[in-house]
């Protein structure tokens, strides 16, 4: 059965506040693209630390992309409005987990990939999300190393600038779900043309952590590096997630805001 985008999970209860380990919800936003969210989902059964439910969010397709996913088991939310930031929403809303994790259709997360991201999570209580970098697979080796660097480097680099905080990377982040609950009324969930992790970076207050771990790295689809059009979009769609959330905070208030925090002693 395919469930639309109003129809959030149902409240369980938290395995993680009963003390036990906490339940994951994984999240993977797909449009028209079946073949590589097979293999993506066959990653996530080999997890060491498998996920509690996997929920795909089918945006739209016209191929078979939510047959490959309830195939595979997991859970599949229809979410009618094209863009990656109403899809990755929806997927959110939908979860059920004490964490949520994200990535994409062409992710290709190794097998400690999930047990990395919980325990990074619960390293301390002020942490509310964790991402690590992407890593291009299908290059010559080498270029595969060098190119990834440079992607993923200047990503964190100017968005970090921009957020006084480390930013999140959709393809490869973890999240509390108590915090989306706190947050998901704030993210410009219904502007396709933003950067929905970007967008979900700048919700954070200066009380609370985003950790950018290096060594936490998932494979992914070069695609990415395209060239024209897909790369005019993609800066567009950046200075455009900056320009919305910097009209209601500055950077330099960021900045006065997260420094003054740790000043009057609330940690690093």
């Amino acid at each position: 059965m395919t469930e639309r985008r109003d129809q959030t999970g149902p409240d369980v209860p938290s395995a993680e506040a009963a003390g036990g380990a906490p339940a994951v919800s994984v999240v993977v936003p797909a449009r028209d693209d079946a073949v590589h969210l097979a293999r993506c989902l066959r990653l996530l059964a080999a997890q060491t630390r498998p996920p509690d439910e996997i929920v795909v969010v089918d945006n739209a397709s016209s191929d078979d992309t939510a047959d490959v996913a309830r195939a595979a088991g997991a859970r599949v939310v229809f979410e009618p409005v094209r863009g990656i930031p109403p899809a990755a929403a929806a997927g959110y809303d939908a979860a059920r987990g004490d964490v949520v994790v994200r990535c994409d259709a062409d992710s290709l997360p190794g097998p400690e990939w999930i047990a990395g991201l919980l325990a990074a999570l619960a390293s301390r209580p002020d942490v509310v999300a964790v991402a690590g970098p992407g890593r291009f697979r299908g290059l010559p080796p080498g270029v595969d190393r060098l190119l990834s660097s440079l992607y993923v480097g200047l990503y964190v680099l100017t968005t970090a600038a921009a957020l006084a905080h480390p930013p999140l990377f959709g393809t490869n982040m973890a999240m509390r779900r108590s915090w989306w609950l706190e947050v998901r009324d704030r993210v410009h969930r219904d502007d396709p043309e933003l950067h929905d992790d970007f967008d979900l970076s700048f919700r954070l207050d200066p009380a609370h952590r985003i950790l950018f771990r290096p060594g936490l790295s998932v494979g992914m689809s070069p695609r990415a590096l395209r060239g024209g059009r897909p790369a005019v979009r993609r800066l567009a769609r950046a200075f455009r997630t900056i320009r919305l959330n910097w009209a209601d905070e500055r950077p330099w208030e960021r900045w006065q805001a997260r420094l003054g925090h740790r000043l009057r002693g609330g940690g690093a």
